[in-house]
C-alpha cells in the first residue's frame, strides 16, 4: 500500500463511519454490500441513509440489524423479490423515522450540495403528499414570473459520508465509474466517501484515456478498500450476475425478525465468507 487512502479491509473501512453519520448509498450498479455487511458487523448505530434515489436489500438488512434511525428515500423493496419485509415491519412499528421523498427530488436535492447552494428548485412535487410531510421543503413564488408561479424548494443534501462499489480504483484512491455519473454527484456533495472495489490496480486511472473520463479523482475519495464480490448477491456488470437464489432466501427470511437474525448470523457475523464464495 502506497497511499493511506488505500484501507486493508472493509471492516477496516467501516470503522471509519462513525456513528449517527449521515450516509448516500447507491442504488443501482455499485450497491457496496460488503461495505454494508462491515457496518452491522460493527454494529453501527443511529444512521441517517439517504437512499440515491431508492433502496434495496442492503437498506433492508442496516434496518433490521438495527443501525438505522432515519431513513430518506423515494422508495425501497426487492423488486420482483417482493416488499422489504424489515423496512416495512419498522415503519409499522414507528422503529426508524421516515423522510418521504421522490427520485428528482433525492437527486435535486443532491446536485445543490454538490454546487454548495442551500436549495435546489423542482416543480415536481407541487399537489403531492410529501410537501404535507416534509416541513423543510417549501414552496415559493418565481422571483421572475410576472403572475403567480409557485415553485418548491429543496433542501441541499449534503451527506457526512458516500459510500459505493466500483470495479476499478487505483493506488491513489482514483475510481473508475463507467457509466454511473450518479456517483460523481454523490462524490461531490458528500464530506467523505468510502468505496469498495473488485481490484486495486497499479496503474494511474486518470492517466489511462480509456477510463479517465469516467472516473472520480482520488481528491474527493476519503477511503477505499478491495472487496472482491463487494456487491454480492447484487450485480456488478462485467464481474457477476444478480444471485437471485440468494435474494430469494433473503426475501424469506427477513419475513420474521427471528430468522432475519439468524440470516445475519450465518451470513454476515458467522459464515459470510463462505457464502460470498459460493
Amino acid at each position: 500500500m502506497t497511499n493511506s487512502i488505500i484501507l486493508e479491509d472493509t471492516d477496516i473501512l467501516a470503522s471509519q463511519i462513525p456513528d449517527g453519520a449521515k450516509i448516500a448509498i447507491f442504488k443501482d450498479c455499485g450497491v457496496p454490500m460488503e461495505l454494508g455487511r462491515a457496518l452491522i458487523r460493527r454494529k453501527a448505530r443511529n444512521l441517517h441513509i439517504v437512499t440515491v434515489p431508492t433502496g434495496g436489500i442492503l437498506i433492508d438488512l442496516l434496518i433490521g440489524a438495527g443501525c438505522v434511525k432515519t431513513i430518506e428515500t423515494a422508495g425501497i423493496s426487492l423488486g420482483e423479490f417482493g416488499p422489504a419485509p424489515r423496512f416495512v415491519d419498522a415503519i409499522k412499528q414507528a422503529k426508524v423515522q421516515i423522510l418521504d421523498a421522490t427520485c428528482p427530488a433525492i437527486y435535486a436535492g443532491l446536485q445543490a450540495g454538490e454546487k454548495g447552494i442551500p436549495f435546489m428548485p423542482l416543480r415536481g412535487l407541487i399537489g403531492s403528499d410529501i410537501l404535507a410531510n416534509r416541513p423543510d421543503i417549501k414552496t415559493i413564488d418565481n422571483p421572475y414570473a410576472e403572475d403567480k408561479d409557485p415553485v418548491v424548494v429543496l433542501p441541499a443534501i449534503t451527506p457526512d459520508i458516500a459510500i459505493f462499489h466500483v470495479s476499478i480504483a487505483d493506488r491513489e484512491g482514483n475510481l473508475y465509474i463507467a457509466r454511473q455519473s450518479e456517483l460523481k454527484i454523490m462524490a461531490h456533495a458528500a464530506r467523505q466517501t468510502f468505496v469498495t472495489a473488485e481490484q486495486i490496480v497499479d496503474y494511474n486511472i486518470l492517466e489511462n484515456e480509456e477510463l479517465a473520463a469516467a472516473s472520480i479523482s482520488s481528491l474527493y475519495v476519503s477511503g477505499v478498500a478491495e472487496a472482491l464480490r463487494g456487491a454480492w448477491p447484487l450485480n456488478l456488470p462485467g464481474h457477476y450476475e444478480i444471485d437471485s437464489g440468494e435474494l430469494e432466501k433473503y426475501s424469506r427470511c427477513a419475513t420474521e425478525d427471528k430468522t432475519f437474525q439468524t440470516y445475519v448470523r450465518t451470513r454476515i457475523t458467522d459464515g459470510y465468507a463462505d457464502a460470498t464464495a459460493a
